[in-house]
């Protein structure tokens, strides 16, 4: 009895501390979404089939390229501003919907314009259109509303509002299950888009209903522009090694092949879930950590780093072992899944050191330096994906992720080992 109480008591302790809480209230949102997640994609892939599948996949993905400079950034400043003072909320939010609003429907007239030279001539650009609303507008104006709680230390609803999102896509999905007897793509992105219009309303009216109403101060997003452009560039970067080259499979191979890709990589992002939930948790608190200097975010980092290391490494081994039951589950169509899976393996352990290592650095100071890290790998993704899917198909698209990835894991920790020693060395010499 004394054993289980000094157990009880510590779990208490351990529950008050912020980070825990956060990222406890995530995993179990991320997690209910999880089930979700996985009913709606079961739903979609085996409704559609492997060929329409990749066809959603490869307009979900271009958009997924261009959709962190909806915004410029303005939801990490957000995030980063109103986590060290709570009183500038409102002109944040305010001038981040705006900037929203305007960058989205550039971009989304972009794409469309765009769309024959990056995308199958047997792609709708009425399809493309609709989820780039569904994603740029509405789904930006969600992860803008995630964000805001993050920042004051409401995970819970971030929480919440993660489970809405996946819920209304498992909604729509049923929609097209039982309203459509022969479903194409475009009536699925159809029913997707307005998932995204209800998640993008509900999320807003939390926001106002317990952060307050938006305000504007233009002059910030001027002073601001720069550093917002920053971030914008490293997330565009790791969509662009993350997504590119599913767009890139759609054009210089077959759909087929793409959507086989595709749910390989579906189930890497749900095994990463708990990553995820950890991360989130914990981005605000590297930069509160990062005013000490680069020292105090990595110290900080590196229990994070042995928890999410050994949980991706035993995914991985998981992945190798169960993949051959994904074609029980998605269907025939999907048997080739097994293989692209097991050679995906290694990508988990890849993200979550990225993860950390990225954050210790913008948190200390150096996202500049890790925009130009992933900026540059980006390019390579791009170059290398040109020369080898035409060769291999997705075995190209393959090799080429695990190669950027690994090499963007290694430069990141290189540039965490060199600032470090480097900002030692000068508290030594002063």
């Amino acid at each position: 009895m004394r054993h289980l109480h000094q157990l009880q008591t510590s779990i208490d302790r351990l529950l008050k501390k912020p980070l825990v809480r956060g990222a406890v209230w995530l995993f179990i949102g991320r997690g209910l979404g999880l089930v979700l997640q996985a009913a709606y994609f079961v739903i979609i892939a085996r409704t559609l089939g492997v060929a329409q599948y990749g066809e959603f996949v490869s307009m979900t993905a271009l958009a997924a390229i261009v959709s962190p400079f909806v915004g410029l950034g303005m939801e990490i400043l957000l995030l980063k501003n109103v986590a060290k003072n709570r009183s500038l909320f409102s002109a944040y939010w305010g001038n981040s919907l705006v900037v929203t609003l305007l960058t989205g429907v550039g971009f989304i007239c972009l794409l469309v314009l765009l769309s024959p030279l990056l995308l199958p001539r047997s792609i709708s650009p009425l399809a493309l259109l609709l989820v780039a609303i569904g994603d740029l507008i509405f789904g930006s104006i969600t992860n803008l509303a995630g964000r805001s709680f993050q920042a004051v230390d409401r995970l819970n609803v971030s929480a919440q509002i993660g489970i809405f999102i996946m819920f209304t896509k498992v909604l729509a999905a049923i929609a097209l299950l039982q309203f459509f007897p022969h479903p194409n793509s475009l009536q699925w992105v159809s029913l997707y888009s307005a998932s995204s219009m209800v998640s993008a309303l509900f999320a807003a009216s939390l926001v106002q209903r317990w952060l307050g109403s938006p305000t504007l101060e233009l002059a910030r997003i001027k002073s601001e522009l720069t550093e917002g452009l920053s971030f914008s560039v490293s997330n565009s970067a790791y969509t662009i090694y993350s997504d590119i080259d599913k767009t890139m499979l759609a054009r210089l191979s077959t759909l087929a092949a793409t959507g086989i890709y595709a749910a390989a990589y579906r189930l890497i992002d749900v095994a990463f879930i708990p990553v995820i939930s950890i991360a989130g948790a914990a981005y605000a608190d590297f930069f509160r950590k990062g005013k000490d200097g680069i020292g105090a975010a990595l110290t900080f980092a590196k229990p994070l780093v042995a928890i999410t290391a050994t949980y991706s490494t035993i995914a991985g081994v998981a992945m190798l072992v169960l993949a051959p039951i994904v074609p029980l589950i998605l269907g025939d169509e999907y048997r080739e899944v097994v293989a692209a899976l097991r050679w995906l393996a290694p990508i988990p352990l890849f993200r979550a050191m990225q993860h950390f290592g990225g954050d210790i650095l913008s948190g200390s100071g150096f996202q500049r330096w890790r925009s130009m890290l992933e900026a540059g790998i980006a390019i390579f993704n791009i170059a290398i994906n040109l020369w080898l899917i035409p060769l291999y198909s997705w075995k190209g698209a393959a090799w080429a992720s695990l190669t950027s990835d690994g090499l963007l894991m290694l430069l990141l920790w290189i540039s965490v080992a060199f600032f470090y020693w480097k900002q030692k060395s000068q508290s030594s010499g002063a």
